[in-house]
């Protein structure tokens, strides 16, 4: 038996939009999901405001510890300005966006990191942030005597 023809090409018409309508909503989805959140650290050597209880500039670069206001927890980047608050368990953390603030109020790993020299868990609102790379990356240490001791490695 052999296929009808025009039932065939009805088919692959419907694949076909089918397939375009996949096309569209993943670049549509990514697209969103690009912008949805601020993932870019701030480049380094810039002046950028420091939290209002202080009135001069700082100029941070790598290797400057940085207030923990100033660092989005999630994305684990020196942002330059102050972060949304966000509040867990008697804690105080940071993030840059809504998706940040849900992630770090519902995800318990967004919360906690890996000292680089200890190797220990390290609750980022405790942590002493450092800056990482050019990128704005931060690393979280157990004190600033674990980071001193990482610099000497």
């Amino acid at each position: 038996m052999r296929p009808n023809p025009v039932l065939l090409q009805a088919l692959k018409r419907k694949i076909m939009k089918i397939r375009n309508v996949k096309l569209v909503a993943g670049i549509l989805l990514t697209g969103i999901l690009s912008t949805a959140c601020n993932q870019t650290g701030t480049k380094q050597n810039q002046t950028v405001e420091v939290p209002a209880d202080q009135s001069h500039k700082v100029n941070y670069k790598v290797g400057d510890h940085v207030p923990n206001e100033l660092v989005c927890m999630v994305n684990n980047a020196f942002m330059g300005e102050n972060q949304m608050p966000v509040p867990v368990e008697g804690k105080t953390y940071y993030g840059c966006c809504e998706m940040c603030v849900g992630r770090l109020n519902e995800d318990e790993s967004s919360r906690l990191a890996t000292d680089p020299f200890s190797g220990n868990e390290v609750d980022k609102s405790e942590a002493y942030i450092v800056i990482a790379d050019d990128n704005g990356k931060v690393d979280y240490f157990e004190s600033r005597e674990s980071f001193e001791s990482y610099k000497k490695m």
